[in-house]
């Protein structure tokens, strides 16, 4: 097996993983949200709820761009981009990926930063759970991280081979399109 097949395998492996954290993440938040409402029902007191929920919305979130990517769920300006001559659509690509990979590692180098600090100084949530902060904010920068990785993927796919690597399923789309 040749180093870019291995390569390739482990990128798609990481973004399917990503996108099953998500949706752990989501089925958390549907956990949390019925132990809170027991909780009201049962006349008992869920410390926290609302901030473990909001945690995981922000994991969910982050974890499943690189994988929606992937699977073309993202908006795009595909309009724009089919109307155009294809080395025009190939130009819009590039700029397109090169502005989203440089915005994303830019964010992953500061993320990292908040998400040191916060654990050096045992930041703590205001609420009333008292969570450290910096577990919550892992899984967000774990997710961006996997997103700039996949837009520098399909930014080199771009660049070497002429198109991205994003497949859309149709079927997934509306059947007025």
């Amino acid at each position: 097996m040749t180093i870019g097949r291995v390569l390739r395998l482990s990128l798609d492996f990481l973004y399917r993983l990503s996108g099953a954290m998500a949706a752990v993440s989501l089925v958390m938040i549907l956990l949390l949200v019925v132990m809170q409402m027991a909780a009201r029902w049962t006349g008992e007191m869920f410390r926290g709820g609302a901030e473990y929920a909001g945690y995981a919305m922000a994991a969910a979130s982050f974890l499943a761009f690189a994988n929606a990517l992937n699977h073309g769920s993202h908006i795009r300006v595909s309009i724009l981009l089919n109307a155009v001559p294809e080395p025009i659509h190939r130009i819009l690509e590039i700029w397109c990926f090169a502005v989203g990979t440089a915005i994303m590692w830019y964010f992953v180098y500061y993320g990292q930063k908040f998400v040191y600090w916060s654990w050096k100084f045992g930041e703590r949530s205001q609420g009333q759970d008292g969570t450290l902060l910096w577990m919550p904010q892992s899984l967000v920068l774990f997710g961006a991280t996997v997103l700039a990785i996949c837009l520098t993927d399909h930014l080199f796919s771009v660049l070497f081979y002429g198109r991205s690597r994003i497949v859309r399923n149709l079927a997934d789309q509306s059947h007025g399109e």
